[in-house]
């Protein structure tokens, strides 16, 4: 697969490239391996906020993400920035957008989410989830023999399915879907993304205000029952279960899609699903991080106030933890990726996201056999572009 658009950003005076992403070139990028057989860790600077340190090894990728020394919470300094603010305010600074918080104040928000995601919890929502793919499948084959698979599938499978665990009505869908891309497009201006941030604040504070004097059986309505979290609280944390319950879980279906179409023969395998999270790692830009204290990480010593970025896909793809790592192998056992990210910050949904992948990939060849794709796979367009990697458009037809 190709890029169609070139971001990537060279970085004076160090010796790598952020974030090493070209037109034309595979994901992930071939120098991480480089990386990962050198000294593991290796500089780089971003514009925005100066040098800072990429991480790729397993095991080192780890360790950031467990060290108490290395802080999620961006308003320490040195912490690394895709972009200069300029005044717009961070989705950090919004009340309960916990991933942004270190422990003990992120505990607050995670002990009172967990029970809501545990997989019995989440196994109950199969015969919902199921229903919304089937809906949608019907929705496609009802308009021809033809679709934007990303748009007419998987984009809006999970946007229904978050929508209606939180509680917001399925006709404000497009709304959230629109909102939601400005925030996870790397082009997106401060001001593009200070609007939508606002929007989505707008929106869910008035739904809150609304369920506050009459709940019904969702989450945000359970939510306000727990009294944990203030209301401008529970609106962050709505808007971040929002964002991270629907954007990921798209790029997933949609690239795993077309790995199948491309690998026929692991069509209807139970174990593809775990694979496809290593092999594609979507969210490997996500997991930014600064020092607060001197460490020691793989052998380097990272000062306080330096910047870190540990990429997921580099340690998904380290080959001392898995055999032949570039090669898609549901066989394999891939149980120790670090696709949902690992210790305290670990994806809170990733029980949802399994589930909402294995429905749709079973669902959608069961029912539509001759699914192909409708170019080629190098033809595909690419979002280098964005903070989640993935596709901007999944042409397929059908017979």
């Amino acid at each position: 697969m190709t890029a169609d658009t070139e971001t990537t950003t060279y970085a004076p005076g160090c010796p790598v490239a952020f974030p090493l992403r070209q037109p034309g070139r595979p994901f992930p990028p071939p120098e991480y391996a480089d990386y990962r057989a050198g000294e593991g860790l290796v500089r780089s600077e971003l514009p925005a906020s100066g040098p800072l340190w990429l991480v790729t090894r397993h095991q080192d990728v780890r360790a950031v993400l467990t060290d108490s020394r290395i802080s999620a919470d961006p308003s320490h300094p040195g912490f690394p920035r895709a972009r200069r603010t300029g005044g717009a305010p961070s989705q950090s600074e919004i009340p309960g957008w916990f991933v942004a918080l270190d422990p003990p104040e992120h505990d607050r928000f995670r002990k009172t989410l967990i029970p809501e995601f545990t997989v019995r919890k989440v196994r109950e929502l199969r015969p919902a989830i199921q229903q919304i793919v089937n809906e949608r499948i019907d929705a496609m084959l009802a308009a021809g023999n033809s679709a934007d698979l990303i748009a007419d599938f998987a984009l809006s499978v999970p946007s229904l399915v978050i929508s209606d665990l939180l509680g917001v009505p399925k006709a404000d869908r497009d709304f959230f879907e629109a909102k939601t891309r400005v925030l996870v497009t790397l082009s997106s201006t401060d001001e593009e993304r200070d609007e939508a941030s606002k929007a989505l604040l707008r929106y869910l504070t008035r739904l809150i205000q609304i369920k506050t004097r009459r709940p019904g059986e969702d989450l945000i309505s359970r939510l306000i029952q727990a009294g944990t979290m203030s209301r401008q609280e529970l609106s962050g944390v709505s808007m971040l279960l929002l964002i991270a319950g629907h954007e990921t879980t798209a790029n997933n279906i949609g690239l795993g899609v077309v790995q199948l179409l491309t690998n026929p023969k692991w069509i209807g395998d139970d174990r593809i699903v775990e694979e496809m999270l290593r092999y594609y790692s979507v969210a490997d830009l996500v997991s930014f991080r600064v020092a607060v204290e001197d460490v020691e990480i793989g052998g380097q010593l990272i000062r306080a106030g330096e910047g870190i970025v540990p990429l997921l896909a580099a340690a998904n793809h380290d080959g001392s933890v898995f055999d032949r790592p570039d090669e898609f192998d549901p066989e394999r056992s891939a149980r120790s990726h670090v696709a949902f990210g690992y210790g305290v910050h670990q994806c809170l949904g990733q029980n949802l996201v399994r589930m909402e992948m294995e429905i749709a990939y079973r669902t959608l060849f069961e029912r539509i056999p001759t699914l192909e794709l409708g170019v080629r796979v190098e033809e595909l367009s690419l979002k280098y572009d964005g903070v989640l990697f993935g596709l901007h458009e999944l042409p397929v037809t059908w017979s």
